[in-house]
């Protein structure tokens, strides 16, 4: 009751004086410094830039459809006509009318096939003519060196998957990145918080044994020496403990920084004092961190791109070519102005109709014959490119199974050394119960007393590190392979947010 009661009396005093309180689990700092992060928006905007690309890239595949309208181009000008009598002038006077409807289907093979079918109106008001032109045609544009060397569209659909692909593992990794980062800092804050708590008890136990020992001067069982002994030691934990509310408020003004919290506000930490028994699968570790880790991706994705950009280059000293082909229908008809609209459109439809299809095909090709060998080295010049990001990308592969090694044995370590200082704890707490015992009974002097003493505040520092320690080091094997081991799962950025 005496506790709610003083906690109902710090929430009331902060409010009055305009402060919030913030009541924090890990989770909840982890998500508030998501929502907070400028770098985690940005990031965001880079992944949902790299997604409309890919989008785009998906879509270049499906047909296109474009209508062009001229509605309507009117000019009044002057114009020349040169024949065998000579250059002559007239003025110029028209309106023209014009509707083109272009629908293309690209293909996988870096060509399109096309459908064009237009109308051309123009009325000549100085010569007091109108014409229609009707015309459809059916073609095929395909570039015969995407058969055999270099396809563009394919390229640009396969760079913008890998850049998706990258995007997605930056978020993520800024993610875990972010989320070790509020560990650290709301961790700290606990330590902090916790070395207050055991410089406050140290006091207290210090205080409790000053004056005992003062006591025991004044009735003459102990030397007045190990009297001032105690209250020199009794002014140390007291100063301890000044430092360690510096310390604390240092460690509150970083977490309320990194969670973009106002530094007049206060945070109450709610920290769950449990921890699993993880056992990491080696193998697990090493495969997952392989597959994902954004360094290993940063470096496949410029390997692809020097392999396209081989590609590319090699592809600039072969045969090249077009086909080109097409079949339309033209249907022209002039007439005065005199007559209807509608029927001079039926005039060009059945002009269109009568006359017989056009149509054309072609091949052109360009062989290269000589350069001076200035492709050939600048392919060579691009096969050392690729040669030497793939012995980066190996280097790299062994660099990140040393790390995440490391980091599996550090953890077993630390697990192994927490569970040993639990057990140190419960001796040292039995320890000093017993020295106060034999110190109040005399058996024992106050160097004696003061030596448990230190013993026990050292045994609950090293328990406290020991368990900020192997949480940490979960949280950083997470980070460092997209596995959480916790739960057995691998990691996706679904766990953090949903992307629209």
């Amino acid at each position: 009751m005496r506790t709610f009661f003083w906690l109902f009396l710090l929430l009331a005093g902060n409010l009055l004086a305009g402060e919030k309180i913030h009541v924090l689990t890990l989770e909840k700092a982890q998500q508030l410094a998501r929502e907070n992060s400028f770098k985690m928006r940005s990031l965001l905007e880079d992944f949902r830039i790299a997604r409309f690309e890919l989008n785009a890239a998906r879509n270049r595949f499906k047909t296109q459809v474009n209508l062009n309208l001229d509605l309507p181009d009117y000019s009044e000008t002057i114009s020349s006509l040169q024949d065998s009598t000579g250059l002559h002038y007239f003025p110029l006077k028209q309106a023209r009318y014009n509707a083109n409807l272009q629908i293309e289907q690209p293909l996988p093979t870096d060509g399109y096939l096309y459908l064009a079918s237009g109308v051309f109106h123009v009325q000549d008001y100085f010569l007091k003519e109108q014409s229609f032109r009707l015309n459809t045609r059916i073609g095929l544009e395909q570039p015969i060196e995407s058969f055999y060397s270099y396809n563009r569209i394919k390229s640009a659909l396969k760079m913008a998957e890998l850049n998706y692909q990258l995007s997605e593992k930056q978020l993520l990794r800024a993610q875990l990145d972010l989320e070790y980062q509020v560990a650290q800092a709301f961790y700290g804050l606990y330590s902090a918080l916790e070395r207050k708590n055991i410089a406050r008890q140290t006091r207290q136990l210090q205080q409790d044994a000053y004056e005992l020992a003062l006591n025991k001067f004044k009735a003459g069982v102990i030397a007045e020496v190990e009297a001032l002994q105690m209250e020199v030691d009794l002014g140390q934990a007291k100063n301890d403990y000044d430092l360690a509310l510096v310390e604390v408020k240092r460690r509150a003004d970083a977490l309320k920084q990194l969670l973009n919290i106002s530094l007049q506000d206060s945070v109450v930490l709610n920290t769950d004092l449990t921890y699993p028994l993880v056992k990491v699968d080696l193998q697990k570790a090493l495969a997952s961190g392989l597959e994902n880790r954004l360094e290993i991706q940063e470096q496949k994705i410029a390997l692809e791109q020097q392999k396209l950009n081989l590609k590319r280059i090699d592809a600039e000293n072969q045969i090249q070519g077009k086909i080109s082909a097409y079949y339309d229908f033209i249907g022209v008809k002039q007439d005065p102005r005199s007559l209807m609209l509608s029927t001079t459109f039926e005039n060009a439809w059945q002009e269109l109709k009568r006359r017989p299809g056009n149509r054309g095909i072609a091949l052109s090709i360009t062989i290269p014959l000589w350069d001076w060998h200035v492709n050939k080295n600048e392919v060579l010049a691009q096969k050392a490119r690729l040669n030497k990001q793939q012995m980066a990308l190996k280097d790299l592969e062994i660099t990140i199974k040393r790390d995440i090694r490391n980091a599996v044995m550090e953890l077993e370590s630390s697990l192994k050394r927490l569970q040993l200082l639990e057990k140190n704890v419960a001796v040292a707490e039995k320890s000093f119960e017993i020295s106060q015992k034999r110190f109040a009974n005399g058996d024992i002097n106050s160097q004696a007393l003061a030596l448990d003493r230190n013993r026990l505040s050292q045994a609950y520092n090293s328990r406290l590190n020991a368990l900020i320690s192997y949480k940490l080091l979960l949280s950083d094997i997470k980070r460092k392979t997209f596995y959480d081991f916790v739960n057995d799962r691998p990691v996706s950025l679904g766990d953090y947010l949903q992307v629209d």
